[in-house]
């Protein structure tokens, strides 16, 4: 049965908002550029790394699921396959910041570089040529392993082959691991080096849980939305599935926080001047206000609501609680980000709100216009549309 066509009315409407706010959204940044030039740059990194987090997210869920099975999978693979598409968008879409470069990273300035002894040992990574280079890269691997293993994920289920098709599987296991390299080292390029003395091994697989986080709670808030609309889409995907879906909503979460709590115990017991530093900056200022937001509404509040079953089991509350953990990994992004640019104390640009919502307005629009193309929200052979819930 074709699920979008009924729908497709509604999805029109929001793509074409999310395509209006995108377009004012990056119109009012141009303006930002002839008012404050540095300012623009570092909120659309900041921006951009946000928006970023889902796709890639989405695409690590994706060859997660591949090699771990799971009814949850099925139920969002439509809606993980469409935001995986949209990488090409946030490939054109990073071209601003390699004009911002100089505006951005501290260790493209020449004169400072040919005063500091650290950045002069980091020079051979940490020049603008070799950083250009990664950047295609990363979005070649990116780009290459989405494209290759949508199409062989197509091609098994066109020809109704097995769910877990042994082929797809040993792909995936191959992919996740270019994933996983590539995205530690765009962290570490992208987020890491805006303050080039300090370092964490930590932070990459902090940041790649937190795009799993966020791909996730999307991918609640979306399908909640979709099988409110459509009722033949909620005779499949029952409360179970949602269930599932919270439990693992609720086990990034923790892993986050763990990944969290181990990077800064780890730096403030060791007790080293350059890695405190980095945390000392982020607690004074003002900045301190940010980690108990943090604290408060990324860990506690969806953590205890997700300890509940009946807001796992209920589509309206659990997506609610997705849609607070979105605004909560702006807040972390924000958080990791903009104090390397303002040390002195908290600052909040307007730039920093237009950023992200022109950036994902834009990606809001072609993500809707991926999941309109597709005539089942639901893989032909997804286990559940045989099987009944074995814990409903």
């Amino acid at each position: 049965m074709n699920h979008t066509e009924s729908i497709r009315p509604r999805l029109e409407r929001i793509q074409q908002r999310s395509l209006y706010a995108g377009i004012a959204g990056l119109a009012i940044c141009v303006l930002g550029v002839f008012i404050d030039r540095e300012q623009f740059f570092r909120s659309y990194l900041l921006g951009y790394i946000y928006v970023l987090g889902i796709p890639l997210g989405a695409l690590g869920i994706t060859m997660l699921h591949n090699l771990t099975g799971g009814s949850w999978g099925y139920s969002i693979r439509r809606i993980l396959e469409s935001a995986v598409k949209t990488i090409p968008l946030m490939a054109a879409l990073f071209v601003p910041i390699v004009f911002g470069l100089h505006s951005i990273y501290i260790w493209t300035d020449q004169n400072l570089v040919g005063h500091d002894e650290l950045l002069q040992h980091k020079s051979p990574y940490l020049n603008v040529p070799f950083f250009l280079i990664r950047v295609a890269i990363y979005f070649a691997v990116w780009f290459g392993v989405s494209y290759l293993l949508v199409g062989k994920m197509r091609r098994v289920e066109a020809a109704g082959g097995p769910a877990d098709d042994r082929g797809v599987q040993n792909f995936s296991a191959i992919g996740l691991l270019a994933f996983f390299l590539t995205a530690t080292f765009a962290a570490f390029d992208w987020m890491m080096s805006l303050e080039p003395h300090w370092f964490s091994t930590i932070y990459g697989v902090m940041i790649i849980v937190g795009q799993v986080l966020s791909m996730f709670a999307l991918s609640i808030a979306v399908l909640a939305v979709l099988t409110g609309w459509n009722p033949d889409l909620r005779e499949k995907i029952r409360e179970s599935y949602f269930h599932d879906l919270g439990n693992l909503l609720f086990a990034f979460t923790m892993l986050w926080a763990y990944l969290s709590l181990s990077q800064f115990l780890i730096i403030w017991s060791a007790n080293l001047p350059e890695e405190v530093t980095w945390y000392v900056q982020r607690s004074t200022g003002g900045w301190g206000v940010i980690p108990i937001i943090l604290v408060a509404f990324h860990f506690l509040a969806p953590f205890f609501l997700l300890l509940m079953r009946k807001t796992k089991r209920n589509p309206s509350t659990l997506a609610a609680v997705a849609l607070v953990v979105l605004v909560m990994r702006y807040v972390d992004d924000y958080w990791l980000i903009a104090p390397s640019f303002h040390p002195l104390g908290i600052h909040l640009s307007w730039l920093d709100i237009v950023a992200p919502i022109g950036i994902g307005g834009i990606w809001l629009w072609m993500f809707i216009g991926q999941l309109k193309k597709e005539t089942s929200l639901i893989p032909l052979n997804a286990p559940f549309l045989t099987e009944a819930p074995k814990h409903d």
